[in-house]
């Protein structure tokens, strides 16, 4: 879902039959559009359907009836036409800058982002060759009010860091890198930010380090 612009995502080579993303996270377009892909074999089988589609709406015989040329198509839905202009802006973005580039870019404040973060204290709850660049999620120091921190964060910095969901409520932070926003400037900025924070909660974190760790990161 948040990983289409930002990392290399092997459809064929993994032999992904169904796909989709959205278009408001690394592509840094207006929600509202899912773009997807499907395989050969996918289409087949949705060609081959024995059965009607019980919603009109998730009938993606009458979708692939806009793909390709000599196709008859059946009146499915009004096109979001504004969207749509945004996601081609967004990919001409893209493309001036590089698909490779940009999996680069995601990789690097991932990393400097990665390091401030392990150099305050706090630890992530993915394995480094499983993590997300565009997605970090750390844990939470023990004793600290996370619903607070965030409120906190929000009302007196402007940022705005997700809760944990599901099993995980309230015992992770996610810290999305994602588009236009993975930039060094807004890493030092959740960083320092924080740090303060943090400090204000008296939490066990190490101080005055998380800045110059940063740095480093990008100066390798």
């Amino acid at each position: 879902m948040t990983s289409l612009g930002g990392i290399e995502v092997k459809l064929d080579e993994w032999g992904a039959d169904a796909a989709y993303s959205g278009t408001q996270k690394c592509l840094s377009c207006v929600p509202g559009l899912s773009p997807i892909s499907l395989s050969e074999a996918a289409v087949a089988r949705v060609k081959s359907r024995k059965t009607p589609v019980s919603s009109w709406f998730l009938d993606l015989n009458l979708v692939m009836g806009y793909w390709g040329e000599g196709q008859t198509r059946a009146y499915h839905h009004t096109a979001p036409v504004n969207a749509l202009y945004g996601l081609h802006e967004a990919l001409v973005i893209l493309e001036e800058e590089g698909l490779e580039n940009s999996w680069k870019r995601h990789q690097d404040n991932h990393l400097a982002l990665r390091a401030g973060l392990e150099a305050l204290g706090l630890e992530f709850i993915v394995a480094e060759d499983f993590r997300l660049p565009q997605l970090n999620t750390v844990t939470i120091p023990d004793g600290v009010d996370e619903a607070s921190v965030r409120k906190q964060l929000l009302n007196q910095y402007n940022l705005e860091i997700g809760a944990g969901l599901g099993v995980l409520a309230g015992k992770v932070w996610r810290i999305g890198l994602m588009g236009y926003a993975s930039n060094p400037r807004n890493v030092l900025f959740c960083v320092n930010a924080l740090e303060s924070v943090l400090s204000g909660y008296n939490a066990h974190i190490n101080k005055g380090v998380a800045t110059e760790a940063v740095q480093k990161a990008y100066s390798q």
